[in-house]
């Protein structure tokens, strides 16, 4: 009895591996492939579709195929029954603040954004999980830095502060926005210059990301761990980053070689920080940046002139002694923050304040998102 269980587990295991899934086509279709023979109805959940789309079942096998799918890296689950369910074909996967899905990327030609966000035969920089005192905030954290591939060699190297969004942590750049594949691939292109990215936790409450700190295996939600009030905003902790940035790491100082860019709630943080600190950063950039300040429905241009200090920090940015090089922003035009932004860059109009603006199609998602972080390293260091 004990042999036939293990032929049977064996059958499924082999069963399983010689089932491919995802299978790229050539003619730009994706086919997926899940075998449960006794599931009802079997669905594909992914960012490439609007809504779950039924697969079709044969001999227990659940198919379903795409139309032709852009260069990209996509998201997928199936939904097996109502349940979510990961592909076992598939090894390779992310995790989005609770939640885990499989991954695939579509390259058609070189130097698409599907090749920017593939590992390719190039010079490979180094990613590294520090941990670091923060006396403004009381605790020792954790951040991911990456070093360009002739760090190594000696010299010293600009660097770009690279925040996440609500809900991403220390760890979200370099799985979902691929951070260290796009850096590899446009130092490799000469289109970047060499630098140093520094992903810190944007969670002033969390210390690192789930698991990986002392409260242990608990549950993560959207807003990180409520039960760790923070002594001190990512704003005001800010400077910790920093400090122990410049005194590690062979770090070019002053603006000209100094940059900070976040996506959404870390859109708002870069928008806070380049104000706090003004002349520390020389550009600037607002991926799809959350900027309503508790002001509810008051447009974001019109709670930035009600606040007197506010508005005294933007003037100050923008003078002629901490000017930033570039201010850079870029949101997508379905994006549910779009107005915000449309705020933002009717205030800094009224006021002369210079800036660039990139506006892309979708919305509030990591295409964006990686797609900012390619064109907005182009343009920096220069």
């Amino acid at each position: 009895m004990l042999m036939s269980v293990s032929a049977l587990a064996q059958q499924a295991l082999f069963n399983t591996q010689n089932l491919t899934s995802p299978e790229i086509n050539k003619d730009g279709t994706v086919t997926f492939r899940v075998a449960a023979p006794k599931a009802v109805k079997v669905e594909l959940t992914g960012d490439f579709l609007s809504k779950p789309v039924e697969m079709k079942e044969q001999r227990g096998v659940w198919t379903y195929t795409t139309p032709v799918l852009g260069p990209e890296l996509y998201s997928y689950q199936f939904k097996v029954d109502g349940l979510d369910y990961l592909d076992p074909s598939n090894v390779y996967r992310n995790r989005d603040i609770v939640s885990f899905t499989n991954m695939f990327i579509i390259s058609k030609e070189k130097g698409d954004c599907g090749d920017m966000y593939s590992v390719n035969n190039v010079p490979h920089g180094n990613v590294n999980r520090v941990w670091y005192d923060s006396p403004t905030l009381g605790t020792q954290r954790r951040m991911t830095i990456y070093t360009p591939p002739t760090y190594e060699k000696g010299g010293s190297y600009p660097v770009l502060y690279l925040l996440h969004g609500a809900g991403g942590d220390e760890e979200a750049w370099v799985t979902l926005g691929r951070a260290a594949q796009i850096m590899d691939n446009l130092i490799a292109q000469g289109k970047a210059k060499p630098m140093i990215v520094v992903m810190s936790n944007g969670n002033a409450n969390c210390d690192a990301a789930p698991g990986e700190w002392h409260k242990g295996f608990y549950k993560p939600s959207f807003m990180s761990h409520s039960e760790s009030p923070a002594k001190a905003t990512t704003e005001e902790a800010y400077k910790d980053v920093m400090s122990y940035v410049e005194k590690h790491y062979r770090v070019q100082k002053g603006k000209n070689n100094t940059a900070i860019c976040g996506l959404s709630m870390g859109g708002f943080h870069t928008y806070a920080i380049s104000k706090l600190y003004p002349g520390k950063f020389g550009y600037v950039g607002l991926f799809s940046a959350a900027l309503n300040m508790g002001g509810g429905n008051t447009p974001v241009d019109q709670q930035i002139a009600n606040d007197k200090t506010i508005s005294k920090q933007f003037k100050t940015l923008f003078s002629a002694k901490n000017k930033p090089n570039l201010y850079w922003i870029g949101i997508g035009k379905t994006d549910f923050l779009f107005q915000q932004n449309v705020g933002l860059r009717k205030y800094m109009d009224a006021n002369n304040y210079p800036y660039e603006y990139y506006e892309t199609e979708d919305g509030h998602i990591w295409k964006n998102w990686r797609n900012y972080l390619i064109v907005f390293s182009q343009k920096i260091f220069k």
